[in-house]
């Protein structure tokens, strides 16, 4: 039986000769060294042999097993090498390159720029605000007092006992007021914080888009226009969105901008875009704008919302989670 596995082991060498292609060489690799093949066999029949021979066959069997996967993984990396060899010569050099792919906007900030260039055709210019803010410009300047429970810990992301991430774009508004006098029409984009249970409709961080007009004979009338241009040119004239009476201390009188969305079971409902009204007389006094010669308005929209209603999207969660299928389609 030690003649049979010598010659196992030496058809084996010689046959691997003859391999020349990944083909062949599998058909090699399940004659001789599947579970089944004829090298993985010889171990196997070893416990056949004559006690006085077992040791040697043993040796004998382990030394073939060896010497063939040895031989078996050379020709394999050859075979391998040769074969990336020849497709790098293949390549014909006159076609069209492939093109690399290149990222692009997220929605997110697709919707932003169309937004700012929506207002600078109505003549707005863009400002732009810390996020790490101090409590005068993130309440105490927008009439909002220290017992309000806007400013409640709870309700923010506190990095002190004078600084926190900003809760609103309205900061934004402060500071733009504090620097320049009337007339002032600005549009203010960015990131906003609140510890808001996170749902189909919230987060804790999101983005606004804050606007401001300031200057002469300002009435309610100017901005509820504004508004529904700007819904029309960026939602279509079919849109449908109306004025809730509401309050913020930095605006009076108040209201919230819905709009119609539908939600994940295919119903309509209404969806609050953010809050808007007139300028309370108390923000201009802090910044330093006379109340009696000036009036103004202001809102802030939640831009994760107007793509969802742009979009069809139905969960918010959506543009954070950076799933390519969905951002793909963008």
């Amino acid at each position: 039986m030690l003649e049979q596995f010598a010659k196992i082991g030496q058809d084996a060498l010689e046959e691997l000769k003859t391999v020349a292609d990944s083909a062949a060489l599998e058909q090699f690799r399940i004659k001789y060294l599947s579970r089944k093949g004829l090298v993985t066999n010889i171990l196997a029949q070893i416990g056949k042999v004559a006690e006085e021979d077992r040791r040697a066959a043993g040796q004998l069997g382990n030394r073939i097993k060896n010497e063939v996967n040895a031989a078996f993984e050379q020709l394999k990396e050859k075979i391998t090498q040769t074969r990336q060899a020849k497709s790098m010569h293949l390549i014909d050099v006159t076609l069209p390159g492939t093109r690399p792919r290149i990222g692009k906007r997220h929605v997110i900030n697709q919707t932003t720029n169309e937004l700012l260039e929506i207002f600078a055709r109505m003549g707005f210019a863009v400002a732009y605000g810390p996020e790490v803010e101090d409590e005068w410009h993130n309440f105490v300047a927008l009439n909002i007092p220290a017992e309000h429970p806007a400013r409640d810990p709870l309700d923010n992301f506190y990095v002190d006992d004078q600084t926190l991430l900003r809760s609103q774009t309205s900061t934004i508004q402060i500071r733009v007021m504090e620097k320049q006098k009337p007339p002032i029409r600005v549009v203010a984009p960015g990131r906003v914080y609140r510890p808001d249970t996170v749902d189909a409709t919230h987060m804790f961080m999101f983005h606004q888009l804050e606007a401001l007009v300031v200057d002469e004979s300002v009435s309610m009338v100017d901005m509820k226009t504004t508004i529904d241009q700007f819904i029309k040119v960026f939602l279509g004239k079919d849109a449908k969105w109306r004025f809730r009476p509401s309050f913020f201390p930095f605006t009076e009188p108040s209201a919230e901008v819905d709009l119609l969305l539908v939600d994940k079971t295919g119903k309509e409902v209404w969806v609050e875009m953010g809050g808007c009204g007139m300028v309370d007389p108390n923000v201009f006094d802090a910044v330093g704008i006379d109340s009696e010669k000036y009036t103004g308005w202001a809102f802030g929209f939640g831009i994760e919302r107007l793509a969802m209603r742009k979009y069809g999207i139905t969960d918010i969660r959506l543009f954070y989670e950076n799933d390519l299928r969905f951002l793909q389609q963008f």
